[in-house]
This record gives structure tokens, sequence and C-alpha cells, in this order.
């Protein structure tokens, strides 16, 4: 498949944003700067969080499509690590609460304090009022405070009060949950899951990946030494650019029919209209963190599990990041079943 050229005139809207920020409309030399940058974070990355490439990717493609992540696995596999490492190279903002059974929805929303001085109610604004906010396992709090998360997530504001309080811009929520095996967990419902771009674990490192991180430098120390690739500006233009990314209609034929295939299935829901375009975006993402202009197959068959697996119902299980060969996902045995061209 040829790509189209990387000097496709930027849409009205991210020249908008471009006069926003004070910056010309970029060009295509701009866009292939700016993913020249990408490349650099993922390297940089990818020496904090050894031999999860694929996920490093993955996960700065979900960044970048506007997305929030939920890493799911074991507990000390380095998913708080790959949050802070973004948000350090990205230059964002950042957040940590840690979810307990006893948190209640005003400790991440925020809350009216009376002030004496001025006889009124005045708002608090809790840690989700940043750009990006790490919701440390998730599931161990109660569904009520999960859902405080709901609305933050879709419409990137939070409503106290009968007053609406707009988030930061860009807002990401990155979650980690905990094998639902362990004990003092909450399964994330439906609708919450939903709202997740993508759905990552990392696993267990290679041998020789974890002889690196004994004899290493600890990641904490390696954090602290990051400096900033890509700031807010940099972000926000690198997300309209990903909506620039071409798709042609024959790869939206291939994304239809991996999409009727879930559907199909009378063992869990297909996909909805929310989870369709968050494919697509997600695809487009890929793409342009790989460095190209065109939504390939590839792309999509890249993010089609991290995308689909947690909205068909696919639960994580600590086997499947042991070692050996894992079982097939919902996801990859639909990407066996449908083929690319028909």
């Amino acid at each position: 498949m040829t790509h189209a050229p990387n000097d496709r005139a930027p849409s009205p809207t991210y020249q908008k944003i471009a006069k926003t920020l004070g910056q010309s409309a970029p060009s295509g030399t701009d866009l292939q700067r700016n993913q020249q940058k990408i490349a650099q974070l993922m390297a940089q990355l990818n020496q904090i969080v050894l031999d999860k490439p694929q996920a490093v990717k993955l996960a700065l493609s979900g960044i970048l499509a506007g997305g929030h992540l939920l890493l799911q696995d074991l507990p000390g596999m380095g998913k708080t690590t790959l949050a802070q490492g973004l948000a350090k190279l990205l230059g964002l903002s950042f957040s940590r609460v840690q979810f307990t059974n006893d948190m209640l929805p005003a400790d991440i929303l925020g809350m009216s304090i009376y002030d004496q001085s001025k006889l009124r109610f005045e708002f608090r604004p809790g840690p989700i009022f940043t750009q990006l906010l790490l919701a440390d396992e998730i599931n161990r709090s109660s569904p009520k405070t999960q859902s405080a998360l709901l609305e933050a997530m879709e419409e990137r504001q939070v409503t106290q009060d009968g007053q609406t309080y707009p988030l930061p811009q860009p807002f990401f929520v990155i979650a980690t949950q905990n094998p639902l095996q362990q004990a003092g967990v909450y399964p994330l419902p439906e609708s919450q899951l939903d709202r997740f771009l993508l759905c990552l674990s990392l696993g267990y490192p290679s041998p020789m990946a974890e002889r690196e991180l004994l004899k290493g430098q600890d990641r904490r120390e390696l954090l602290k030494d990051l400096d900033t690739v890509l700031d807010t500006e940099a972000v926000l233009l690198a997300q309209q650019g990903v909506k620039q990314v071409y798709v042609a209609d024959v790869v939206l034929d291939y994304l239809q029919r991996l999409v009727a295939k879930t559907r199909a299935s009378q063992e869990y829901h297909g996909l909805s209209p929310r989870g369709v375009l968050s494919l697509q975006r997600a695809a487009q993402a890929y793409a342009y963190v790989s460095g190209h202009m065109e939504v390939t197959p590839e792309d999509i068959q890249a993010v089609f599990a991290a995308v689909a697996d947690h909205r068909l119902g696919q639960r994580f299980a600590p086997a499947q990041v042991v070692g050996g060969q894992a079982p097939q996902t919902i996801a990859q045995r639909i990407l066996a079943d449908v083929p690319v061209i028909v």
C-alpha cells in the first residue's frame, strides 16, 4: 500500500490550534519533525521500561489519540513507571491517586468548603484537575468511587453542586488494575471499561531485561533524569496530526469486517459505535507514531486487541502473563478468522 505523502495540507482545525498557540500552520516538515521527537521519546521510555517496546508504542499511541489507558497486570510489573515516564517526557502536570476501598468520590473530584471570611461555599479542586491522572489500583475502590471518573473521562469536565468545572487540556487518565483473583478488588463495569481507549498488559521481563534491572540504576532515579521531549503545545498539535492520517476505503472495509465479526458471536456483545471510532482513532495514532500518514491493515492489527478485548469481556488473569505461550485472546482469534482482502 502506498503511503500518503507527509506534506498533506493540515486541516482547518489543525491550523486553528496552531494559530491559538501562536504558531504558524504546521507543514509536512513540521509533522515530520514532530514524529522525530516522538521516536526520541519512545527511545528514552524504552530505556526506563525495559523489553516492552510494543506496549510503550501502544501507550504513546493512546495518548496521542486523545484516549485513556488501562494497564492491567500483577503488582510490581512497571505500570506506574510507564505512566510517570510518559508524564515526564510529555511535559504534563501529573497527579497520582492511590485507590482504596474507603475512598470517596470527593477525594478525587474535590469538594465545596464553607469559607467563613467570604460567607459562602467555595469549590476546592481535587487531584483530578491535572493533565495526566494516574488512578493507581482503580479496582480496589468501590463502584461508587470508580463511577466518579466517568464524566471526567468522557466530557473532560467535573460537575459538583450544580456547577461544571472544565479540566486542563489535554487531559488523560492512566489507570492500573490488579487481577480479579486477588483479594479486595471490584470489577470495573462495562460502562467504565468502554471509556478506556486501550487496555495493555506488560507481563514479565525477559531474563536479559531482568538482569539489566538487577545490575542497572534504580528506575526512580532514571525517571528523575528524564527531560521533556514534547511539551503541551506539541502534544496538542500531535493529536491534531493524528486526525490527518488518511484511512482508505479498502482499509475501512477491513476494519468493518473485524467489527462485524465481533457482533456475530453469541458469547459476548460486539463493539459499539464508540468502540469502532476508538479502533479507527487508535490505528491512526499508531500509524502516526510509526512515521507514516496513512493507516494500513497492519496498523489496525497492531491495536485491535488493545482496543477490543476489554470491550468484548476478555478478563485479565495472571496465567496470561506467566512464562510460556499465552492463550489467544478474543481479538486475536477474530484477527485470525477475518481476511484482510476478500
